[in-house]
Parts: structure tokens; C-alpha cells; sequence
């Protein structure tokens, strides 16, 4: 059925390409097909199944242009180079109407892959800047725009199957309340970020939980200091939590700096009453030997430098009182080594660890992409651009968390900070399963 009406459309729009060509056409039709084209521009997703979220059917809308674009070209060019010289010689257009029938076709195309692009761009997750780029640049290029098309198309087109599926297995589970814990969830972020309304260092996994059940809190620490500084944020923030809902204890989820600053709240600063469980992704337990010989060989007032400028930048967006430089050194490995020997872990209290390694510097953006091989020289081991496999290992190891293939997981898409659907690796779901299993054990 839809490759009837995509056939239906598409023989529409080349009428509507082809009109200066064929006087039969009266002008009642003229308007009748100006009409479907700007209908179709508006309402081009020919799928009316329910419940599918607004943001997927514009994206599929984007699809539909991309595919029909790509039919019309086809069509308009077997009808140019074959038909076109029979046309002019049978019925005697002119020169100046075969042009201005190739303009209105070059306009109508450009207006169609337009609103693809944008439909797209605006909504897909999938598609990368590269890819954006080229489209801009290149989609009037014969053969090297279909190829383009055809790769936007085919990870939109994933996209929209995979969060299709997503959408229905929360509607099977809703009820179940997989996520419904004994105790809520507290988020603790890493170093050099905030708990943002507008950008959520979680990515999509909040979302994902909440549907699922999970009463969800935030950290609300400073993006670097200190890791004492930082616990006494956090314990600040879980006595608030426990006297404002009466929920007793919390389980804390910490990724990178955050699992540090979490220990020390519950080893030094009597939270550990107030703690039912420990989850830490992607931790420097151990610390950071790459970062320990980076501060040791640049000069000190570069490092002072950065510290000024990152603490006056961050002052601005909300922090009271950052300070880079401690927040780096008690992420060395010898800070580390020290801050283990005076932290014990607490009875009574479930430690468990998670970690992610990438396998090339091309599995991430700026800046891990630079990072990864500076760790792999400095640490010798597998890392995810930041930390290693060995320092993040702390409690009940979880596993280390990659995928096949020469991609790998970053420190930032554990925590799905750059809201990337990754082939092998669903990171909405790895946490659904990490939470369900915290409900499952009594947490």
C-alpha cells in the first residue's frame, strides 16, 4: 500500500514538474496539483498508526520527502533524457518552455529536499554533523546526493523502528512499574557539568526511568571542587530529599567524579545512614595516571590560567564557588591512593560498579577523541577517554559495558550525553535493567 502511494505521489509531482511541457493540462488541474504538493509538504508521513510521538511522525514526514525526492529524480530524468526530445519534436515546445519546466523541476525539488532536511535535522538523533553538513553542501550534486539521501534515509528509517519498539515495550511494562524502587533514585554527575534544566547530563535515561516507575533526584553539586566540597553538597542535597519525602535512604547513581564525591558523603560524613545502595559508572577510584602527568608537565601558570578562566566561565552559569584545579588534582592516582586508605566502604550498604571502554579515538567526539590516546599511553589499558578499565572497579563489579565492532562506549555515552543511539548498545535500557534490578534486591 505505501509503495502505491508513494508511486501516486510521485506520478502527481512530475505532472506538476512537467506542466510547461504538456498545454492539455487545464488550469483547474494546475491548482489541484499545486494543492496536493503543498498538502503533501505539509503531511508527507503516509503513517497514521496511533500513539506514534510527534517528533517521530515529523521526522518520518522528513523521510517520506527524502524518498520521494529521490523517486521524482528518477522519474524526471528518464522523462528528460528520453521523452524530452520526442516531446519538443511531436508537439513543437519550444526551447523556452522546456526550460522553464527544468526550472520549476529544480524548485520543486529544492522545496522537497528542504523540508526533508529540516524535518529531519530538527528531530532525528542519528544523524551526525558530517552527514548535515554534506546534505547542505551537495544535495543539488547528481549520484553523490542520492547516496546521501539514501544514508540519511537508512538511519532515519533505523531510528524510527528502534524508538517505535522502545515506545511499545514501555507500554507493555507500564504497569509493572519495573523502575518502582523500595528507596528513590539520586543522579550524581561527574566533573565539569551542572544539573541543568535545559541540558540534562542524563541524556534521555531520566525520561526512560520516570516512565518506568523511578522517583528520580539530582546531585545539585558544583561542577568541580573538591571532593569534600562536593560531598558536603551532597549531603546537604540527601538530607533535604530524606526530610522533604520521609523515603528514609536513597540509592545514589554517580558517574565519573560524582562516585568519589557520593564515598566520601557516606564514609565521612554520616550518610551512610541515609544510604541504601552505591551505583558508580565509570569512576577514577583509582585515579587518573594520564591527568596526574599532564598537571606534573605543564607548566603551572598554564594550569592556573585555565583554572581562572574555567572558574570565572562557570561563576556565570550558576556555580557559587568552582575550582578547577581542586577538583582535577583529587582525581590523580595519588590523591586517589590516599582518599582509598581513609575511606572504607560501610556495612550495610550495596557497592556496585559499572565501566564502558571505548576501542579508537574515533569512537568519540571532541574532546575524548584526543583524551582516549593520552590515557592509553599514560595508563596502559583499555578506558573510555578519561578513566580505565582497573580504576573504575569498585564493590560488586557489573561488568564493563562495549559494544562489537571499532566504536566502543565513551565516557559520555554511558551516561547517553550526547543522545546517540549506539548499534549493540541501548543505553536507556542498560539503566532500566540497572534500577530494575536495585527493585528486584529490595533497594
Amino acid at each position: 500500500m505505501l509503495l502505491l502511494l508513494r508511486l501516486l505521489t510521485t506520478a502527481l509531482l512530475l505532472l506538476l514538474c512537467s506542466a510547461p511541457l504538456f498545454s492539455w493540462l487545464s488550469a483547474p488541474a494546475l491548482v489541484a496539483l499545486t494543492v496536493f504538493f503543498l498538502l503533501f509538504n505539509l503531511r508527507p508521513s503516509w503513517e497514521r498508526r496511533p500513539g506514534i510521538p510527534r517528533r517521530l511522525k515529523i521526522m518520518m514526514g522528513g523521510y517520506e520527502l527524502f524518498m520521494t525526492s529521490a523517486w521524482l529524480s528518477v522519474a524526471i530524468l528518464g522523462l528528460y533524457l528520453v521523452y524530452l526530445p520526442h516531446i519538443i519534436s511531436t508537439t513543437g515546445v519550444g526551447a523556452p518552455r522546456a526550460l522553464w519546466s527544468i526550472a520549476l523541476t529544480l524548485l520543486l525539488l529544492f522545496l522537497l529536499l528542504a523540508n526533508g532536511f529540516f524535518r529531519i535535522v530538527f528531530t532525528s538523533t542519528r544523524l551526525r554533523l558530517a552527514l548535515r553538513v554534506l546534505l547542505i553542501c551537495l544535495w543539488w550534486c547528481p549520484v553523490v546526493n542520492f547516496f546521501l539521501l539514501w544514508r540519511a534515509c537508512a538511519l532515519v528509517k533505523a531510528e524510527y523502528r528502534f524508538d517505535l519498539a522502545k515506545q511499545e515495550c514501555n507500554a507493555l511494562r507500564k504497569e509493572n512499574e519495573v523502575c518502582a524502587t523500595r528507596y528513590p533514585i539520586l543522579l550524581v554527575h561527574g566533573i565539569f557539568f551542572r544539573d541543568w534544566q535545559l541540558i540534562n547530563y542524563w541524556g534521555r535515561i531520566p525520561k526512560e526511568l520516570t516512565r518506568n516507575g523511578a522517583v528520580l533526584y539530582y546531585g545539585e553539586q558544583q561542577s568541580s571542587a573538591a571532593v569534600a566540597e562536593s560531598a558536603a553538597e551532597l549531603r546537604d542535597q540527601i538530607q533535604k530529599i530524606i526530610a522533604e519525602t520521609g523515603c528514609g535512604k536513597v540509592n545514589i547513581i554517580a558517574h565519573s567524579k560524582g562516585g568519589l564525591d557520593s564515598r566520601y558523603a557516606i564514609s565521612h560524613l554520616g550518610m551512610d545512614r541515609y544510604v541504601a545502595s552505591l551505583t558508580t559508572i565509570n569512576t577514577p577510584h583509582r585515579g587518573c595516571v594520564f591527568a596526574q602527568e599532564l598537571m606534573d608537565r605543564l607548566p603551572a601558570s598554564l594550569v592556573r590560567w585555565i583554572g581562572i578562566r574555567y572558574n570565572a566561565i562557570f561563576q556565570k552559569l550558576g556555580d557559587l564557588s568552582p575550582n578547577f584545579i581542586a577538583g582535577v588534582t583529587d582525581l590523580r592516582a595519588d590523591a586517589c591512593a590516599r582518599f582509598n586508605e581513609d575511606t572504607p566502604d560501610r556495612p550495610g550498604i550495596l557497592y556496585q560498579s559499572v565501566m564502558s571502554t571505548m576501542r579508537k579515538a574515533g569512537s568519540a567526539p571532541f574532546p575524548l577523541n584526543l583524551t582516549y590516546p593520552l590515557v592509553k599511553k599514560y595508563d596502559r589499558e583499555a578506558n573510555d577517554g578519561l578513566v580505565t578499565l582497573s580504576s573504575a572497579k569498585w564493590g560488586d563489579f557489573l561488568g564493563n559495558q562495549t559494544v562489537s565492532g571499532r566504536r566502543g562506549i565513551s565516557h559520555g555515552d554511558i551516561i547517553d550525553l550526547m543522545r546517540e543511539d549506539i548499534d549493540g548498545f541501548d543505553v536507556r535500557e542498560f539503566y532500566v535493567s540497572l534500577v530494575k534490578d536495585l527493585k528486584d534486591r529490595g533497594y
